[in-house]
């Protein structure tokens, strides 16, 4: 028993001393560390802009009722085509018609009215004249005359004005198009008491179509009308479309405190694959340079780490130190990058390159617009074909050695 434990001793220390070992060698053999690089070159730059909008048609008409009635028919219905004029729906006529005999019974009656006013005050003229009676009767008479004509004159309007709702009672179609909605069936009653119901939706045109984007504050002073804008929908994914501002609205929004300006883009629509309310993911090219130097955004954030060896060599982990004390590390300097190439301003900034033999050399470099992958370089040291470095490589340690069964180091892979 005592020969088991001794045994299970030297078992437990011996593998011990090979996990020692086996860290001890990988650390040895720690290789320099690996850096992935991009080879600068001469390309294109477009920096764009950003947004999210609404596809309509560039005329859309709401057809509504100014009197309130029952649906007694329809003749169109959704997708329906349909022209100026057009007769599109028509309210239960029963009360405006009676309506309208009212007042021509109304009007009838007036017109008896002033007949009869107009022979007493003739009667009562001759009279006058006469001398047979007072000027007192003759101006009563007058004036009975007088307001039999204007009860005539109100009960004509009257009557038009009923004829008129009569006539509201069919609806007709204001421009050529296509019905994209219909709100009402037969049998529902239109209440007009407020405001004109909405029954029908007309599109004018759906092979003109434009995009209401709605842009922040901070990127409406690069959008100007003419620009190109180019955008996709969920249902074409793949199939990117092309429009052109046409206009910047002032009637900006608020919502949670963001600021957004419409901006509307027209587009063709000859296949109709473009829908009513389709949301668009847009984005308009808002500056572009041809045959320029461009190197990767990550070559502008990267910042060698600073060992013992490069600590004294070319200063590049010293330059890096000093960087960050004066507090342009890699999260400042990124910002800066990228608010540097967005709003086309000339800013110093440093990338590394990686020479033949692996050294790191520092080049400082002025920066212009930037597309978001790529920044424009349009000064500094950096020339087409250097090995810009983006970033430190990372690669899967070798898991030499060991106790099966157990797991050497915190993990499979190293950065170096």
């Amino acid at each position: 028993m005592k020969g088991r434990r001794i045994l299970l001793a030297i078992v437990v220390v011996a593998a011990a001393a090979a996990s020692i070992g086996f860290y001890l060698k990988r650390d040895a053999g720690k290789s320099e560390p690996k850096y992935k690089t991009e080879v600068a070159e001469v390309g294109t730059v477009a920096e764009t802009v950003s947004a999210t909008g609404t596809i309509s048609a560039v005329t859309t008409v709401q057809v509504g009722s100014q009197v309130s009635g029952i649906v007694a028919k329809l003749y169109v219905d959704f997708n329906s085509p349909v022209k100026h004029g057009q007769l599109l729906a028509e309210l239960d006529p029963t009360p405006f018609q009676q309506q309208v005999e009212q007042r021509q019974a109304d009007l009838l009656g007036a017109e008896v009215q002033v007949r009869n006013a107009e022979i007493q005050f003739q009667r009562t003229q001759r009279l006058v004249e006469q001398g047979l009676t007072p000027q007192a009767e003759y101006d009563t008479a007058k004036a009975a005359y007088d307001a039999a004509n204007a009860q005539v004159a109100q009960s004509e309007a009257s009557l038009r004005q009923a004829r008129t709702n009569l006539g509201y009672t069919k609806i007709y179609s204001p421009i050529d198009g296509v019905v994209v909605a219909r709100q009402y069936d037969v049998g529902q009653t239109v209440a007009a008491s407020f405001q004109a119901p909405t029954l029908f939706t007309i599109a004018e045109d759906l092979t003109k179509m434009q995009v209401q984007a709605d842009v922040d504050q901070s990127d409406i002073s690069r959008v100007t009308v003419g620009q190109t804008a180019r955008f996709t929908v969920d249902a074409y994914a793949d199939e990117p479309f092309q429009g052109a501002i046409s206009q910047i609205r002032l009637n900006a929004t608020q919502n949670q405190n963001v600021i957004t300006y419409p901006v509307i883009i027209d587009v063709g629509n000859p296949d109709a694959k473009l829908k009513p309310k389709m949301t668009a993911d847009v984005t308009i090219e808002v500056a572009r340079v041809a045959d320029v130097l461009r190197v990767p955004n990550s070559a502008l954030r990267f910042r060698p780490i600073e060992t013992e060896k490069t600590a004294g060599e070319n200063g590049v982990a010293t330059g890096a130190a000093k960087d960050k004390a004066k507090g342009g590390g890699s999260f400042e300097r990124a910002a800066g990058a990228l608010a540097s190439g967005a709003g086309g301003s000339r800013k110093e900034q440093k990338v590394y390159v990686l020479g033949a033999s692996g050294q790191l050399t520092a080049k400082p470099v002025r920066t212009g617009i930037s597309d978001g992958r790529y920044t424009a370089i349009v000064g500094g040291e950096v020339k087409p074909g250097d090995r810009i470095v983006t970033g430190l490589a990372t690669v899967r340690s070798e898991q030499t050695g060991g106790i099966p069964g157990m797991t050497p180091g915190r993990g499979s892979g190293r950065r170096f």
